[in-house]
């Protein structure tokens, strides 16, 4: 197959392609640039794991805010708001496999975060620019079927996104051609998976999986090919299929990262020296016969802590561990990601360490973190010999990570995405039970929920249905000491207004630093010796959402 060219910045020539239209050259085969006018011609595009992941937030969808622009410097994005708008070309492929892709670029203006990427959100470059700086870079992409979110089959995928963000950059070419080398395939959860990201853009507000942020420093060693997927257990990747579409490709010099945990946890068959290590040794000895190197991933660590003490709260250990054993006993390379974000996070602290993670999570990074979270990856890779160690530039997010502003027109909007919390409350008039008020402040508090139940209350069956509530609640330390007595819960009592008090400020200070202001919280009749009504807990927990 010849080397496909394109160039931006001289309307002159033959192959050069107009900002303005994205132009279908044959049956569902395209090429141009996607804007939010065009991407409704192909549901293919509508599809975030089908292109490049980016899509307008909530109150801008269906408008024209891609304004592109050609000049003589290529095709920009002419916008003046907060945040960027990215700018990307498309273009469909022959075959799908590796491709070496060249992408010039050309900045209006000094540039302190100019960044490609290419297919499914994958970071390929960062960097700065000066004024007038012209920057061409060769770097790697990897196309291949996929099943995207909420679908349960493979879609072929054939197309090449080539993605540019910075105010003032300008797309000046493109070239590319199919690559034969290395594939870096990657198995794994939310924390590893190509997370979409809305526009305006700003990085400490996008979701993003550290397995989208490795190719930037691999850059041309290894493609990659991240099959990981939010929810995935180490079952679940092989039962939903996705684990099909890469040991059909995955070959002889290849390398497959395994990185589970966050949700094998949840289940009682999938517990670290069970089900889960059991499901890895499989992994191990079927990439084994492939010819390639299967790597064990230790689970990234959450900014996690315990509200009774204010200490970290590790409770991926067990998984980390496992991990550890299983490379020792199988002579596998085991990079130890859990410790290395878990020493991150506890030096710099519950409050600085949110920096680092999508706002109001404590799992899932946003771009800042899975770039630093990629970065202990590749070193880990390095340690082991899977790769050559050079490391590029750190990405420090600023002290306070700014909020895009919503226009005052669409500020009774609704959002498609907002949580709406105890929407149909069951029974609120009823006295709320000690259970109740620990599941309330749980789901308000967005702690990690768990089915598993550990037996540490003689009154508490594993069986029950609020065993797995009462697990999380004692794992994160909201149970106060004085509603525990002879190794008994009383999970049935109706909690009083001052206890359910107190499971709450355990629930907010494991998040937030500052105490909880009972006053400002709690309605003018509020009696704390009282039981306290579900709904009257219900809207205490709505003004301390996280």
């Amino acid at each position: 197959m010849s080397v496909m060219k394109y160039q931006f910045n001289r309307p002159a020539e033959d192959n050069y392609v107009d900002a303005a239209n994205l132009y279908q050259i044959a049956d569902d085969v395209w090429c141009g640039f996607l804007t939010e006018e065009n991407r409704t011609q192909a549901k293919r595009l509508q599809i975030p794991e089908l292109n490049s992941g980016m899509d307008a937030v909530y109150w801008l969808r269906g408008q024209a805010v891609s304004k592109l622009v050609s000049d003589d410097k290529g095709c920009f994005a002419a916008w003046d708001g907060e945040g960027e708008i990215p700018v990307t070309f498309v273009t469909d492929v022959a075959a799908e496999g590796n491709y070496q892709v060249k992408v010039t670029v050309t900045a209006e203006q000094a540039i302190d975060d100019a960044m490609i990427y290419l297919g499914r959100r994958r970071l390929a470059w960062r960097g700065s620019l000066a004024a007038g700086e012209c920057f061409e870079g060769t770097f790697l992409a990897n196309i291949c079927p996929i099943i995207p979110r909420t679908y349960s089959d493979a879609m072929e995928d054939l197309t090449l996104d080539v993605t540019v963000i910075g105010r003032g950059l300008h797309l000046t070419a493109v070239e590319a051609e199919p690559w034969q080398g290395p594939t870096l395939y990657i198995a794994g959860d939310s924390t590893v998976t190509d997370q979409s990201a809305d526009y305006p853009y700003l990085p400490g507000s996008s979701y993003c999986g550290w397995g989208q942020m490795i190719s930037a420093y691999l850059g041309m060693q290894m493609a990659v090919s991240n099959h990981s997927h939010s929810g995935l257990t180490t079952e679940s990747f092989r039962s939903e299929g996705h684990y099909d579409i890469l040991i059909d490709r995955i070959k002889d010099g290849d390398i497959c990262l395994f990185q589970f945990g966050h949700n094998d946890q949840k289940l009682m068959h999938l517990m670290a020296d069970g089900g889960y290590r059991d499901n890895l040794v499989r992994y191990i000895r079927e990439i084994k016969e492939k010819g390639a190197k299967p790597v064990l991933v230790t689970p990234l660590a959450r900014n996690s802590w315990k509200g009774n003490d204010g200490s970290y709260n590790d409770l991926l250990e067990p998984f980390d561990g496992a991990c550890t054993r299983l490379a020792k006993e199988t002579g596998i390379p085991v990079l130890h990601l859990h410790q290395k974000s878990m020493d991150f996070v506890t030096a710099q602290g519950r409050e600085a360490a949110k920096r680092f993670f999508f706002p109001s999570d404590y799992t899932h990074s946003n771009d800042y973190g899975a770039y630093l979270f990629a970065g202990y990856v590749y070193e880990e890779m390095a340690a082991n010999g899977l790769v050559d160690g050079k490391t590029p530039s750190a990405w420090m997010p600023p002290a306070e990570l700014p909020a895009l502003t919503i226009p005052e027109e669409y500020a009774n909007m609704e959002n498609p995405d907002a949580e709406h919390l105890f929407e149909n409350l069951e029974r609120p008039q009823d006295n709320a039970t000690r259970t109740d008020a620990l599941e309330l402040v749980i789901t308000a508090m967005h702690f990690f929920p768990t089915n598993v139940y550990n037996d540490m209350f003689e009154d508490v069956i594993g069986h029950e249905l609020y065993a797995g509530t009462v697990e999380c609640a004692y794992q994160n330390g909201l149970i106060p000491d004085e509603m525990v007595e002879d190794g008994k819960l009383h999970p049935d009592w109706p909690v009083t207004g001052e206890e359910f008090i107190k499971i709450l400020r355990n629930g907010y200070q494991s998040r937030k630093s500052d105490a909880v202001d009972v006053a400002a919280i709690t309605p003018e009749d509020f009696d704390e010796k009282a039981p306290i009504a579900r709904g009257v807990a219900a809207e205490i927990c709505k003004k301390l959402h996280i």
